[in-house]
């Protein structure tokens, strides 16, 4: 059997199973090595999911790498704080969140891409750092400004046009209303 197919068959093993959630389970085959990772909220669905796996057939071995992170537990994982620097990076309106990377390691958040200006880079960091169980914020967010110099200059002389032309109609309308 495949690696691909038999990776499928333990995540429809494990989706149908209704005493555990699945959701956050991860399964990668080797040479018919299982290697479950991710997280549930008990050690008995991380067992289950252990028993279930070794059923399937062409399942030689396993390599269980599930954590069990407790409901209540004050600790905020890697892949959570991931989530939730994404959603605040995507709701900000500042910020364009598609440009940025996002990388979480051991409670430490790094973020890397390309901006057009200050603001987006300085507003991506403020938004995410009072998000709980961050403890460090890297930011490699380099700024590449899309306007070449030579845009600049025809956008101010165009502005400098338009200002002496506002101001040659504003003078005439002026003397020929105070005559």
């Amino acid at each position: 059997m495949s690696g691909i197919l038999l990776r499928q068959e333990v995540l429809e093993a494990l989706e149908f199973e209704p005493s555990i959630d699945a959701a956050n389970i991860g399964v990668s085959v080797d040479e018919g090595i299982v290697t479950l990772t991710g997280h549930v909220p008990t050690y008995a669905q991380r067992a289950k999911a252990e028993q279930i796996t070794s059923r399937v057939k062409g399942v030689r071995g396993i390599a269980e790498e599930i954590e069990v992170r407790p409901a209540g537990t004050h600790i905020t994982a890697d892949d959570e704080i991931a989530r939730r620097v994404a959603n605040i990076l995507r709701w900000h309106t500042a910020v364009p969140s598609e440009k940025i990377r996002i990388v979480v390691e051991k409670d430490h958040v790094t973020l890397s891409g390309e901006v057009e200006w200050d603001y987006p880079r300085d507003a991506a960091e403020r938004a995410i750092r009072g998000i709980a169980g961050i403890r460090g914020i890297t930011g490699h967010l380099s700024v590449t400004p899309r306007a070449s110099s030579s845009d600049v200059r025809e956008h101010i002389e165009k502005a400098l046009k338009r200002d002496a032309q506002l101001e040659a109609a504003g003078s005439g309308s002026r003397s020929t209303t105070a005559r």
